[in-house]
């Protein structure tokens, strides 16, 4: 695989974000000419691009992809784009109309000025969301996208549409990458099911008993960020393009296994107590199919959940030292 990384430059919209901060550190690695990160911070932060702010090749713009004006400046002379931006699916929900100018304006706006600047590929950052409740389990990426419910799973749907159509119109290459449940230090600590890793670990830091609301079962696919970020870097260096991939783990963890987990790599004796489920979850299950990922791409997860969720816990004890500190 060629290495096309060296000496080229890379915009990534979102940059200072949980995964495009690590996606930033291994395309370093590879040795850029440089790398123009755009962020608003409003989800990202200077803490996750402590290992990199410092690096020559790093340029930072703080902005907004909803500025045209930045955006083109920032396309304009890049080889290869990774669109990291978006907003979080809650406030997607809270906000329409900005989850329209964030998740489908402004990535409209993006595709235009790649075909403009002739940049040679897009790497779009997709969801599993996409599928709602999906049809099978482990789900292939060609499970149709009908169950999804929400604003955010619809404006990826679109994102992905529009980079399809894009690559057949224009010829413009791209990749799509469907998270799953994307999890390690520096998440966001207030997402639907990172929120609940954060309360049990509270828990173990209080030694009180964690909850579980409802029976347990429900069930997510677990990915490290770092494998998350390892597939992006796999995906723009590879050939392959109009394609879109899950990064998974292809690993069904349901919510009672995880906590066992968790409680398990911190020494933690608590038993959970079970609590009446709060709200319906609509979906209830996920599993990746992550065959085509691994033979067309060559990607393969290599963290387990043991060993990230004790990282996990690592990070964010030390992170409520140091915020105890100040």
């Amino acid at each position: 695989m060629d290495n096309k990384i060296k000496n080229s430059i890379i915009f990534v919209t979102g940059g200072a974000g949980f995964i495009g901060s690590y996606v930033i550190e291994e395309l370093l690695t590879h040795e850029p000419k440089k790398i123009v990160i755009l962020d608003n911070f409003i989800r990202g932060s200077h803490e996750n691009m402590k290992n990199f702010k410092d690096h020559p090749a790093i340029k930072l713009v703080e902005g907004d992809i909803r500025n045209s004006e930045v955006l083109e400046q920032c396309v304009e002379g890049s080889d290869f784009v990774f669109h990291m931006a978006a907003l979080r699916i809650n406030a997607c929900a809270a906000s329409p109309q900005e989850g329209f100018e964030v998740m489908l304006q402004a990535t409209f706006n993006l595709a235009n000025l790649c075909v403009k600047h002739k940049v040679k590929k897009v790497i779009y950052s997709s969801t599993a969301s996409v599928y709602g409740l999906a049809q099978h389990f482990p789900t292939p990426e060609t499970d149709n996208p009908y169950n999804n419910q929400t604003f955010y799973g619809g404006a990826k749907v679109w994102g992905e549409q529009l980079f399809r159509s894009y690559k057949f119109m224009y010829g413009l290459d791209y990749i799509a990458l469907r998270y799953f449940n994307v999890y390690g230090p520096n998440m966001d600590t207030d997402g639907k099911y990172t929120e609940v890793m954060i309360k049990w670990l509270d828990c173990v830091r209080d030694n009180k008993q964690p909850a579980i609301f409802g029976d347990g079962t429900d069930s997510m696919d677990f990915v490290h960020v770092k494998d998350v970020a390892h597939a992006n870097v796999l995906a723009l260096l590879s050939d392959v393009s109009d394609e879109a991939f899950n990064v998974g783990d292809r690993v069904e963890t349901n919510l009672k296994q995880m906590l066992d987990t968790l409680l398990h790599v911190n020494h933690s004796k608590q038993e959970p107590i079970y609590k009446e489920a709060n709200s319906i979850n609509p979906v209830s299950r996920r599993l990746a199919d992550i065959s085509k990922a691994g033979k067309l791409l060559g990607y393969k997860p290599t963290i387990s959940l043991e060993q990230g969720l004790k990282g996990l816990s690592e990070w964010y004890f030390e992170k409520q030292k140091q915020t105890h500190k100040i």
